[in-house]
């Protein structure tokens, strides 16, 4: 039996097709650099994390010392990355969400409805929680007096927690900007009839 006799067919079975990820690709500029920025971010925070973490780990148990207030480190970091990340998901569809109307549902009115609704009630929620990041944001500059006095910092490196509250914000707009694209597309499907 030759090499030109065996014929190698690599497919994907068709029980695995429904779980590759549908992730639309950046199409305009603003996309493509937004999407630059989240990547970027999350992977340098995610190298930047373990790293930390890893000599965190060293210290402690190969030699018995602590690493002096990595854990404010930690947590500014981890802010980035899980706020870049969610602005990811809300621009490729990924978020997390319990979409039982997609699964459930027949496709027809009601489920382009339910659909639509889910849209506009996520769009609501992410807009207040955007509105409540920018008084975090506005918090970390201003301070507690509102003077730019006693901003507020963390303890032992006084790093200003603006800088971690900036991340809260900057994700939650990113979330709110792809989710009313996401209303918007969804009301273009209810309102002309299923027709994308």
């Amino acid at each position: 039996m030759s090499i030109d006799e065996i014929k190698v067919e690599q497919t994907i079975p068709s029980d695995l097709e429904d779980i590759q990820p549908n992730v639309r690709p950046p199409k305009c500029l603003f996309d493509k650099i937004t999407v630059s920025f989240y990547s970027i971010v999350c992977f340098v925070m995610s190298i930047l994390l373990t790293v930390i973490i890893s000599a965190a780990t060293i210290m402690r148990y190969i030699f018995e010392m602590d690493l002096y207030g990595y854990e404010e480190w930690i947590k500014i970091f981890a802010f980035w990355l899980y706020f870049m990340g969610a602005g990811y998901g809300a621009f490729a569809g990924t978020h997390v969400s319990a979409d039982l109307v997609q699964s459930y549902v027949k496709e027809g009115v009601i489920k382009r409805l339910l659909i639509f609704i889910k849209t506009v009630i996520t769009l609501g929620v992410t807009l207040l929680f955007t509105k409540y990041g920018w008084d975090y944001l506005i918090f970390g500059f201003l301070g507690p007096l509102g003077t730019g006095v006693a901003l507020p910092r963390t303890v032992a490196w006084r790093i200003p927690l603006w800088t971690a509250y900036l991340s809260i914000f900057l994700g939650l707009v990113s979330m709110s900007y792809y989710f009313m694209w996401d209303m918007i597309r969804a009301g273009k499907i209810l309102f002309s009839g299923g027709k994308k």
